[in-house]
């Protein structure tokens, strides 16, 4: 008690002694002034330089914030809420670039023709429970199927179809570039797999549509790329995996649409995700029809034009051949006025159009199945040259049993046998290889096990 009472007054006593008119003083508080100014100054310079360095190191710097800007153009052109925005990480951002609004997509089913009942089973099974997952909660035999595949020949619509389903739903649609999930550098890849779903959850209802699927989920093999081999394995666990949850279907509204003309080439983990398939194939004569219809429905057609005789000379042609020959048909008749004002100097303005005639298409058919008669013959593989070419194939398996064993005779001084691979192509001469070596039997071996296969 008595140390404390003497304590204020001793307080004041040591406050009375510090005069800051004090010359000393005053210095010395100046001097304690600057140098924590100087250190505080110093502290932040260092914060920002190091935060500077650190991006500059970063090699992605400039490619991440180049598509931050053009996540945040995208997000304010979908009226994004400010708070989803917020809650994005960079992996998302990035990502974002591959997102469209499903009111920017201009395909609709009235657009589509030929797959009526295509179109009808995609409602029941896609559309109905993006649209009310309330129902489709009330039991465990109706959830969402967790992916749809369409395949079937290219041309034929299986691209309109992802967008159509995305327009109907007003799902959010993620065009998945399978270029955006790959990095150089380690675990980066990765982690934007991962940010693809996490994107896709915040944004449901969503569509994560992978168009030529069969090149990024092509059935895996040993000499796969490590990088390549993980990111699938990845997708494919938070695509379905152990730790997804499928007894609420009304909070996991997140639909994968794969699209491929190589359903053969796709991985069976894949294929099991994938429960929903639908076969596009070639148009037949009636759908045809329906096709020519569609796409002529808003040009103006002479009153010779018959459709019908026109299906039937597009056999084995596509949505897309067919559109093509619309196309050139309609472009004759520009052809035909530009080489007319050419002659005649007329103004364009004073030139019209007319109506499209049956002997347009008919001229437009020949030309598309031109074509393709030389598109097939550039993609057929050009002969080569072969031994069996020359001699047949079982005199040369002959020889070359009968040549390894005489130089088999001879260890000491032929150290090499003649080696025959069928696996290389049928009569054809592979070279040397080393006798009784690990190398020799090693090739033979993995020749011999792959044609097997």
């Amino acid at each position: 008690m008595v140390l404390l009472s003497k304590f204020p007054r001793e307080l004041t006593e040591t406050s009375r002694t510090f005069n800051l008119k004090d010359p000393q003083i005053r210095s010395l508080l100046l001097s304690l002034g600057t140098r924590a100014l100087a250190l505080v100054g110093s502290m932040v310079f260092s914060y920002f330089l190091i935060r500077y360095v650190i991006k500059q190191l970063d090699p992605t710097h400039e490619e991440k914030k180049r598509q931050k800007e053009l996540a945040e153009i995208i997000s304010k052109k979908m009226n994004l809420p400010k708070a989803i925005i917020n809650n994005f990480n960079e992996y998302e951002m990035c990502l974002l670039a591959d997102l469209i609004n499903p009111d920017d997509i201009n395909v609709t089913w009235q657009d589509i023709g030929g797959l009526d009942e295509i179109i009808d089973n995609v409602r029941q099974t896609v559309i109905y429970p993006l649209q009310h997952p309330e129902l489709f909660n009330q039991s465990k035999l109706l959830t969402t199927p967790k992916g749809v595949l369409f395949y079937g020949p290219p041309g034929c619509g299986k691209t309109m179809l992802a967008k159509a389903i995305a327009k109907e739903a007003g799902a959010n649609f993620i065009n998945l570039q399978v270029t955006s999930l790959l990095d150089k550098w380690y675990g980066e890849s990765q982690k934007r797999t991962a940010a693809i779903f996490s994107l896709a959850k915040k944004l449901q209802p969503a569509i994560i549509f992978i168009d030529e699927i069969d090149s990024f989920m092509r059935t895996r093999q040993n000499d796969d790329h490590e990088c390549t081999r993980m990111v699938k394995t990845q997708f494919m666990t938070l695509w379905d995996g152990l730790e997804t949850d499928d007894s609420n279907s009304s909070s996991n509204r997140v639909l994968i649409i794969g699209a491929t003309n190589r359903a053969q080439d796709l991985d069976a983990a894949i294929l099991r995700r994938m429960p929903t398939r639908y076969h596009i194939a070639l148009p037949n004569l009636n759908q045809r029809i329906k096709i020519f219809q569609l796409i002529l429905s808003n040009e103006l057609l002479h009153t010779d034009v018959d459709l019908e005789p026109l299906a039937q000379k597009t056999t084995n042609h596509t949505g897309s051949d067919i559109n093509e020959i619309c196309r050139q048909a309609a472009m004759q008749r520009i052809v035909e006025l530009c080489q007319q004002s050419s002659q005649t100097n007329e103004e364009n303005s004073t030139l019209e159009l007319r109506p499209i005639t049956q002997a347009d298409f008919l001229v437009a058919l020949r030309k598309i199945e031109l074509k393709i008669m030389r598109n097939n013959e550039n993609s057929s593989p050009s002969k080569q040259f072969s031994l069996s070419s020359l001699i047949p194939t079982q005199y040369i398996v002959i020889g070359s049993v009968v040549l390894i064993g005489l130089l088999n005779m001879y260890k000491g001084f032929f150290r090499f046998s003649f080696g025959f691979i069928a696996g290389m192509g049928i009569g054809t001469v592979l070279g040397f290889v080393f006798a009784d070596s690990p190398m020799g039997k090693y090739i033979l071996k993995t020749r011999s096990r792959d044609q097997q296969t």
